[in-house]
């Protein structure tokens, strides 16, 4: 089945940086994609990042553009996301999913979900 695994997150001061990993497993699409997203407590998952196994056009939402790198290792089916310049802003469950096809920032398309970690950016 498919499987995403997390790692990565924790607590850090504004500015600093951490990088997420997620290893996905268990699928033999051809094409995917694969989106960052997070959930601040009391809001909606917010699509952060995305990037597809096919090419390398990439996506970010306004809030986080120059900011934060999406990328991934094909060989070991890794997709990363650098996160640097942190926010307090930023604080939140950061989830990794995939979905057939190709790579959005919208939520609802995404149809298996990593286990989520937790990021939070005070002082």
């Amino acid at each position: 089945q498919v499987q995403l695994v997390q790692s990565g997150g924790g607590l850090v001061q504004p500015g600093a940086s951490l990088r997420l990993s997620c290893v996905a497993s268990g699928f033999t699409w051809d094409y995917y994609g694969i989106g960052w997203f997070r959930q601040a407590p009391g809001k909606e998952h917010e699509g952060v990042a995305c990037i597809s196994n096919f090419d390398t056009i990439t996506y970010y939402a306004d809030s986080v553009k120059g900011r934060f790198t999406i990328s991934r290792d094909s060989a070991s089916n890794t997709v990363y996301l650098q996160m640097n310049g942190l926010k307090p802003e930023d604080t939140a469950v950061y989830y990794c999913a995939v979905r057939q096809g190709t790579q959005t920032l919208l939520a609802s398309d995404y149809t298996n979900w990593g286990q989520g970690t937790q990021v939070t950016v005070s002082s």
